[in-house]
């Protein structure tokens, strides 16, 4: 067995499919990609048509195959109604990507009530939803899955200004933990994917130049990711192959953030 073929085998996804919820974003874009250019049909997920054909002729002009549906992640009904389609498109679904979530620097004390119920149902309620839905699926097929959910390194270490998102997010790694050793019997990995900073649409009012300039002080990189740079991650997370035995795990993309004291 040659390398070429023996990397396929660890890592090509040919012959599934791959929902990205959220996939209409930067980072998780880029994750869709990735996924179709191992070899999954990728169904992108979103509420914003124009970009998700963006990222559609992106895959296309590569030989990918993906193509785009409108949900809301916090509806149940929707949720549902995204995974019958799948079904009825597609005909099945192996790899779930949770990673629509939004945020806000506003100072503690100032956080309204609508506010924190706002980034609550977004950030965790949808990733509840998908989880609930899709894994159901995934369970009672009974021919294992992955499920990548999107925490965040705030959601590991605490960080200033992003209160509301940072509970939100630690709750995520706590449930994919939960699930996974639930799912473990069923062969069905459920994993966190931790991206450290990277410039994304829902960031960009906290990095301010402050902020930028402590974030690169704690990076031993000394720059931002790039959200390409989630890729290797992901197709190791979502390979039966290479990534057969992880689960429960919250795999840091960071730059070497979190390794980082004084």
């Amino acid at each position: 067995m040659n390398s070429e073929t023996q990397l396929t085998k660890l890592f090509g996804l040919s012959g599934r499919v791959a929902v990205v919820i959220g996939g209409t974003g930067e980072l998780c874009g880029a994750m869709a990609e990735g996924l179709a250019g191992a070899g999954a049909e990728v169904v992108i997920v979103g509420r914003n048509a124009e970009k998700a054909k963006t990222r559609l002729d992106k895959i296309a002009a590569t030989g990918g195959k993906a193509w785009y549906h409108a949900a809301e992640a916090t509806s149940k009904a929707e949720v549902e109604s995204l995974l019958a389609a799948v079904l009825q498109r597609s005909g099945r679904v192996d790899i779930l990507v949770n990673g629509a979530g939004i945020n806000s620097p506003t100072p503690f004390l100032d956080i309204t009530e609508e506010e924190f119920e706002r980034i609550l149902r977004v950030n965790l309620k949808g990733v509840f939803l998908g989880c609930q839905v899709f894994g159901r699926y995934l369970v009672q097929r009974g021919e294992g899955g992955s499920i990548i959910n999107l925490g965040s390194m705030s959601g590991i270490v605490p960080l200033s200004r992003v209160f509301t998102y940072s509970a939100t997010k630690a709750a995520v790694h706590n449930l994919s933990k939960n699930l996974a050793r639930e799912w473990a019997p069923q062969r069905v990995r459920v994993n966190t994917l931790v991206p450290g900073f990277f410039p994304a649409e829902q960031n960009r009012k906290v990095l301010t130049p402050d902020r930028v300039t402590s974030i690169m002080g704690h990076t031993p990189m000394k720059r931002f990711g790039e959200a390409r740079e989630l890729v290797g991650a992901t197709l190791l997370l979502a390979s039966d192959g290479a990534g057969s035995f992880i689960t429960g795990s919250e795999i840091v993309v960071d730059g070497g953030y979190h390794a980082m004291t004084i």
